[in-house]
């Protein structure tokens, strides 16, 4: 389907064909197009916009993978119909390996999504067929398998889109997990230990300039960045931002228009 260029909904538009279009290829599921609907209505409430607390998570959340020993990159059906270049970027200037995770897994839906990553630029692709051999005990759905050289030895794991119950127990495996949802109230968002409240399609390809620009700096600068952030009080941001912008619009004061600029607090 051709969106008009000047439909003011043309990038919603364009982001829905592209699940629609991986729907009928196997990589997404139905459940993955009923999910993204959900995180589009938390767009709206955050203006679709990439916040400033959205920005300080991005950065914290680079520094993390620059500063993990074995960093992983977890990707579902959705993460690879909508950014799998951004996430190849991404493992490439942080050094991460890449891990096909899924709840609806099925080795048909595995090897597509490996083929778009692959079409994408990506190497070695962990998770996939008799790879996922290790299991995450906590968990009794098919997000429990995992590679024994992914993402059950990571320190750190980029997991945008996620469940909250995997979080939960790579937190408690003492992994620190980097969370992309645009519901700051999910448990997922309340248990990571950073969480970017963003649309995965705004936050990978800044995540990735972040990570550039913070390789060519000194590791403490990264530790820094890491000591300050308060994922925490960031989630708390993004909710009064919420607050305030509903506010605003429920008592018909402007200034909270579509216009593509980033939200201050």
């Amino acid at each position: 389907m051709r969106i008009p260029p000047d439909h003011p909904r043309a990038e919603s538009l364009e982001t829905r064909e592209k699940l629609i279009e991986q729907y009928a290829k196997g990589v997404v599921t139905q459940a993955g197009l009923i999910a993204h609907g959900r995180g589009e209505a938390f767009d709206y409430l955050l203006g679709e916009k990439t916040t400033s607390s959205a920005l300080k998570a991005i950065r914290a959340g680079a520094a993390a993978m620059l500063l993990a020993q074995k960093p992983v990159i977890s990707v579902n059906g959705n993460v690879a119909a909508l950014v799998a270049e951004d996430i190849v970027k991404l493992s490439q200037v942080t050094e991460a390996k890449i891990e096909v995770n899924l709840f609806y897994r099925s080795p048909e839906r595995e090897r597509a999504i490996g083929k778009s990553l692959k079409k994408a630029g990506a190497g070695k692709i962990l998770g996939i067929g008799k790879n996922a051999s290790a299991r995450i005990q906590e968990l009794s759905s098919e997000r429990r398998r995992v590679d024994p050289t992914g993402i059950y030895v990571a320190d750190v794991v980029l997991v945008p889109l996620e469940d909250g119950d995997r979080t939960q127990a790579l937190e408690k495996m003492g992994k620190k997990v980097i969370a992309v949802d645009l519901n700051p109230l999910s448990r997922t968002a309340q248990e990571a230990s950073i969480t970017i409240v963003d649309n995965i399609v705004r936050a990978a390809p800044r995540l990735t300039l972040a990570a550039e620009e913070l390789k060519n700096e000194d590791q403490k600068k990264c530790q820094l960045i890491l000591a300050k952030f308060n994922n925490r009080k960031n989630l708390n941001e993004s909710i009064t931002l919420i607050n305030k912008r509903l506010t605003k619009l429920a008592t018909h004061q402007k200034g909270f228009t579509l216009s593509g600029k980033t939200l201050e607090l």
